[in-house]
């Protein structure tokens, strides 16, 4: 829902249309507390958790196409530094990530969920932690990003570990 206002919002922007922009920002902000400016330039197929709840975008940031942004997740600056994140495409964003300062996240990226990413990340990488570590390297970015409910065959029911 919240890629929608963006889009409307950014193409308002982009064709220079006074006032509406900061109007809809506004409404962005109340109605999902999330701070996703217009000038923020985000990729064809992204999209956003559970409605991008407490998201925050630098106005500066690149996001690339088929992200997945999750809740809570901070896509900032850092003090002293001009330069702001710059997010391949294929990159899945758990919640509670952040991702500050001059960062560039290659193509095919899991970043696990609270991640402080303050350093460049490579193509086809697991990161996780605080701060940030290559816990994987040459993923199949699909692995990571499917759905982990396994089902019996036929049985909808899902697999449940044994107990011990």
């Amino acid at each position: 829902m919240l890629i929608h206002w963006y889009r409307f919002n950014n193409w308002m922007w982009k064709h220079n249309i006074p006032l509406l922009p900061k109007l809809i920002y506004y409404i962005q902000y109340l109605l999902f507390n999330s701070s996703v400016p217009a000038s923020c330039e985000i990729g064809k197929g992204s999209k956003f958790g559970y409605y991008g709840m407490a998201v925050v975008i630098h106005a500066r940031a690149e996001i690339g196409k088929n992200c997945v942004i999750g809740t809570c997740v901070t896509i900032g600056g850092k003090s002293g530094w001009h330069e702001v994140p710059t997010i391949g495409d294929n990159v899945h964003i758990a919640s509670g990530a952040k991702i500050l300062g001059p960062v560039r996240i290659g193509n095919n990226v899991y970043i696990g969920a609270n991640a402080v990413v303050t350093k460049d990340v490579p193509d086809n990488c697991v990161v996780a932690g605080i701060p940030a570590k290559i816990l994987a390297k040459n993923i199949n970015i699909e692995d990571y990003i499917g759905s982990t409910v396994r089902y019996r065959g036929a049985d909808y029911w899902p697999v449940t570990p044994d107990r011990i």
